[in-house]
């Protein structure tokens, strides 16, 4: 069983304490696929000063030569985007399919972010004196702390990391402890590629004992972090008490409207799909679904006709379309909250069991009908596969419920009228809609992100990286001053 150290100021070392972490396949709990070091505060702060001491050539490094080392990356991510993706199937049960394809996209951000080292670092602009030029440069922040989750440990750490380097920055990074085996390995991809050390460090270990050192330490400027709303909450607030920069992506609820003149057989697949992928462990997963009263019964027959093509199984063979929840914590609280839609009042459409395969944490997919905006079901991010069917008299009913939440990330109407389509993307309130489109799905090209309580400070990927992982320096110029 090999054991997964931390990388830190360039080298593999073990933490302080020697303590391990052992990792075990949610498809099949009795089987450790390894282990990884346990960081203490002092690992991290070693990380930081590595970081900092590093910064100073990394960011004179011509943005050029930084893009070229991500694109070096990116070819070896693709090369060994088996074992990778193999990896976090292992760790988190997510399907290989779809942790290759992560792999996979996570090549394709860093070629794109390879690109931002050619672009322009910043613009010439007039000035109200004769003789002045004004100059408005992007330059980097400084060590930036990079927290991530288990849900997707491939695509959304590097979404982060590749704009952090290519723009100039040092990154320490602690990827969620569930998938510290993946994160060694996509750490070991940027060593090959040939990253000065300490640009990148890698800590393995556990968030409440490291992660207010990362976000309280003098010298991390600026903080990126996806996961829950109350640690991102935490975060927020330590970043503001210690003036750091932050960015944030949180939880979602995300709506789907169905009206009566739409696809129907469209919906219902594509709803399923963003419903059910990824065993609906995604922050932009289909949670809520609202039907125009006309076709309400026909689209729930057919989403329960494409729940049924679902077939269950260990992520590691092609047959089987949905995996396992990530761990038992993780089906303990999806089994929680299909108990408790339930006991609330709500219709139990299909599913909704736990499964027993070779002890696996298996949950079938669930559809529930009659759901009520007080129902728990209906306000709070549930994390699996479960999604909620209402009945709506029109679109305006639509509207206002998709929008009755704490949060703003994802949404989806599905019909062929194009007025009611472009009053959706007017109104809704979110930060991404789809157009007879799944809730999830992103491209490295475009800003990704959510409002209200989904998502604080700039958003991620595309040319929105370049809000928060650099800033403006303005400069005057008098070449001629005397």
């Amino acid at each position: 069983m090999e054991n997964y150290l931390n990388f830190i100021g360039g080298e593999w070392v073990g933490s302080v304490s020697g303590e391990k972490h052992e990792h075990y396949n949610p498809a099949k709990p009795n089987e450790c696929i390894g282990s990884t070091e346990v960081s203490t505060p002092e690992d991290v702060n070693r990380a930081i000063k590595a970081a900092k001491s590093a910064f100073k050539g990394w960011k004179a490094t011509s943005s050029v030569a930084r893009g070229e080392i991500l694109r070096k990356a990116a070819d070896i991510l693709e090369e060994r985007a088996d074992d990778i993706a193999k990896s976090a199937t292992l760790e988190m049960g997510k399907r290989f399919i779809e942790t290759k394809g992560e792999a996979l996209r996570g090549a394709s951000i860093l070629r794109y972010y390879a690109q931002e080292g050619y672009r322009k670092t910043g613009e010439v602009l007039p000035s109200a004196n004769a003789g002045s030029t004004l100059l408005a440069l992007r330059v980097p922040v400084g060590v930036v702390a990079a927290i991530t989750p288990w849900n997707f440990p491939i695509a959304i750490p590097i979404w982060k990391l590749a704009p952090a380097l290519v723009f100039g920055n040092p990154v320490v990074w602690k990827p969620a402890q569930e998938t510290g085996i993946t994160a060694a390995k996509i750490a070991k991809v940027f060593e090959e590629a040939g990253l000065p050390a300490g640009v990148l460090n890698l800590v393995l270990g556990r968030g409440s004992v490291i992660g207010e050192v990362m976000t309280e330490h003098e010298d991390v400027t600026a903080i990126t972090f996806t996961g829950s709303n109350a640690v991102g909450q935490t975060i927020a607030q330590q970043a503001t008490a210690n003036g750091k920069k932050y960015q944030l992506e949180l939880g979602g609820k995300n709506p789907a409207v169905v009206l009566a003149d739409a696809n129907l057989d469209l919906a219902a697949r594509l709803v399923v799909e963003g419903a059910m992928k990824q065993t609906g462990q995604r922050c932009t997963a289909t949670s809520r679904v609202y039907v125009e009263a006309p076709v309400h019964d026909q689209f729930v027959e057919k989403v329960i006709e494409q729940a049924k093509q679902i077939k269950i199984g260990d992520g590691l063979q092609e047959e089987y379309t949905m995996g396992p929840v990530a761990s038992k914590k993780q089906f303990d609280t999806v089994t929680g909250y299909i108990q408790k839609g339930k006991e609330e009042g709500a219709t139990l459409l299909y599913g909704g069991e736990a499964l027993d395969i070779n002890g696996g944490y298996y949950i079938e997919p669930t559809i529930f009908g009659d759901v009520t905006h007080e129902m728990t079901i209906a306000k709070e991010e549930i994390f699996g596969p479960v999604v909620a069917v209402m009945k709506v008299a029109d679109y305006e009913e639509a509207l206002e419920k998709a929008n009755d939440t704490i949060y703003g990330l994802s949404a989806a109407i599905f019909t062929t009228n194009l007025e009611k389509a472009f009053h959706f993307i007017e109104h809704s309130e979110v930060g991404m809609v789809q157009i007879n489109g799944e809730t999830g799905g992103a491209e490295p090209q475009a800003p990704f992100g959510g409002t209200k309580a989904s998502g604080q400070g700039p958003k991620e990927q595309g040319q929105a990286a370049a809000e928060f992982f650099t800033t403006n320096k303005t400069v005057t110029f008098n070449p001629f001053a005397k």
